[in-house]
């Protein structure tokens, strides 16, 4: 196929171009930047010039693509709303493209804020707020002709270049001295290692069923305080519980989804698709000297 993809220069994008290439496809990614450009061109992909705020740029991408993955989002936590209804904007016009067509669209979601008390599961109904909407538009297409597929995404993404959660978990403990869990640090964090996720954008593209919701879920839910205490080992600082209320002090915005579960099971997706994760686990990627080679920048706020 080939295949337009949004992100394709990011963290999972990078993953996911060479994962397509690597199956015979061709890949087209969008670019907003020259030193996007440079890096597709490097890979092995067409370059299409625009950006998530010009819809007719992603009209036209899609408009010229056997399939869409969508992995670009602008991660404004100050503005999420505003985040959220350029997301809403950007699947509806690359769904329009495709309406009609049975031609497959992947999105990425999240997994945060779908079930409390258990691991999430793939049958359930997207969160009332954050990516929900987006999941949302994304059911309706399949309805309209599109094969629509959500890769939800657990908290922690891992490995080599990773610039997410647990990057700023590092660069709190620098500052601070300590590592820093919420409360018992009981909650479950769930994860995948990037190049599992990419292999299962891949299945997702090629043959997943129309209205499809995936986990790209590896390790199903990694106690917090385990992956503080690799922090502290690591750094050679203490391993220190923070009240709800205060951890913000200590873990910028960061506090509010340390102390929150969000272990997720991937068992439907690894039985309709055949997925199955093959690299390291949160906790021993956590361990490897990429993660601690240097300070990872500023904390989020």
């Amino acid at each position: 196929m080939r295949v337009f993809v949004t992100g394709a220069s990011g963290f999972i994008g990078s993953a996911v171009v060479p994962e397509l290439l690597g199956a015979g496809h061709q890949v087209v990614g969008l670019a907003r930047s020259d030193a996007s450009a440079r890096a597709l061109e490097a890979a092995g992909a067409e370059v299409h010039r625009g950006s998530l705020d010009d819809p007719d740029s992603l009209r036209a991408g899609a408009a010229k693509a056997d399939g869409v993955i969508h992995l670009a989002f602008i991660h404004d936590f100050s503005n999420y709303d505003a985040s959220m209804r350029a997301d809403t904007r950007a699947i509806e016009a690359m769904g329009a493209e495709l309406e009609g067509s049975q031609r497959p669209l992947v999105i990425a979601s999240g997994i945060f804020g779908l079930a409390q008390g258990r691991a999430s599961v793939e049958v359930d109904p997207a969160a009332s707020q954050g990516r929900g909407l987006s999941e949302d538009v994304m059911i309706a297409l399949a309805s309209r002709g599109v094969r629509s597929a959500i890769v939800r995404l657990p908290p922690s993404v891992h490995g080599k270049g990773d610039h997410g959660f647990v990057p700023h978990l590092i660069t709190s403990a620098r500052q601070n001295g300590m590592a820093v869990y919420v409360g018992e640090g009981a909650h479950r964090w769930s994860s995948v290692h990037r190049l599992d996720a990419a292999r299962l954008f891949r299945l997702a593209l090629e043959r997943a069923p129309a209205g499809s919701r995936l986990h790209a879920v590896a390790d199903e839910g990694v106690p917090t305080r385990e992956i503080a205490s690799v922090i502290g080992r690591r750094l050679g600082v203490p391993v220190v519980s923070k009240a709800p209320e205060e951890a913000g002090n200590f873990l910028g915005v960061l506090g509010m989804f340390f102390g929150r579960d969000a272990s997720a099971s991937s068992a439907l997706t690894r039985e309709q698709l055949g997925w199955r994760p093959v690299e390291p686990g949160l906790l021993a990627d956590l361990d490897d000297d990429h993660y601690f080679a240097a300070d990872t920048g500023a904390l989020m706020k």
